[in-house]
């Protein structure tokens, strides 16, 4: 197998785990970003409410979603961008949270997407004093980007993993958690309930 696989970053609108209102992507072939991606999303209703705090961290306002496709209408480019990728994210547990609770409160059914955590890596990669994207990335050897745009982020997640595989010696991901000793976990299947016989 190469080193291929699919950075993903989420901003939110709100703390509120489904509040997606952007995402972005980088698809890495053979341990080189191949392609990028990164789109404006209308978070769930009832999560939609923009907090101060978070527009200072991304500058992502109310105004600006107002014509993005809702998260349902965006999921299926999302998951084509993706496809059966495993998916890598510097934080994976918020990404993959944000993914699985956007799709709850939509209904729409998640995809069961294995992923690895690019934090987790990087704390058994480099010594840093802080293991924050900026200084991860730094140490990669990428910088400067705009942290907190979603699609930068998502582009710097990958040259880190990227890096990390060199340093490992390790030809895929799947080889890299193994020689570093972090996990690949799945976000669980959605079981459909069988339809009652009338």
């Amino acid at each position: 197998m190469a080193l291929d696989f699919t950075a993903i970053d989420f901003e939110t609108a709100n703390t509120s785990s489904a509040s997606a209102c952007a995402v972005g992507l980088a698809r890495v072939r053979d341990g080189r970003v191949v392609a990028q991606a990164g789109w404006l999303i209308q978070p769930p209703p009832g999560h939609d409410r923009f907090f101060e705090l978070n527009i200072g961290i991304h500058g992502i306002r109310p105004e600006d979603v107002l014509t993005a496709k809702t998260w349902t209408a965006q999921l299926p480019d999302l998951v084509d961008f993706c496809g059966d990728d495993i998916l890598v994210a510097h934080n994976a547990g918020f990404d993959m949270a944000v993914l699985r609770r956007a799709c709850d409160a939509t209904g729409a059914i998640c995809p069961p997407f294995r992923y690895a955590c690019s934090l987790h890596v990087s704390r058994k990669t480099y010594e840093l004093d802080s293991y924050r994207l900026p200084l991860v990335a730094a140490a990669a050897g990428h910088l400067p980007f705009d942290h907190h745009d979603a699609t930068a982020d998502a582009l710097a997640c990958a040259h880190i993993m990227v890096d990390a595989a060199r340093r490992a010696g390790a030809n895929d991901i799947a080889e890299l958690a193994m020689l570093l000793g972090v996990r690949i976990p799945q976000i669980p299947a959605v079981e459909l309930s069988p339809v009652n016989a009338v």
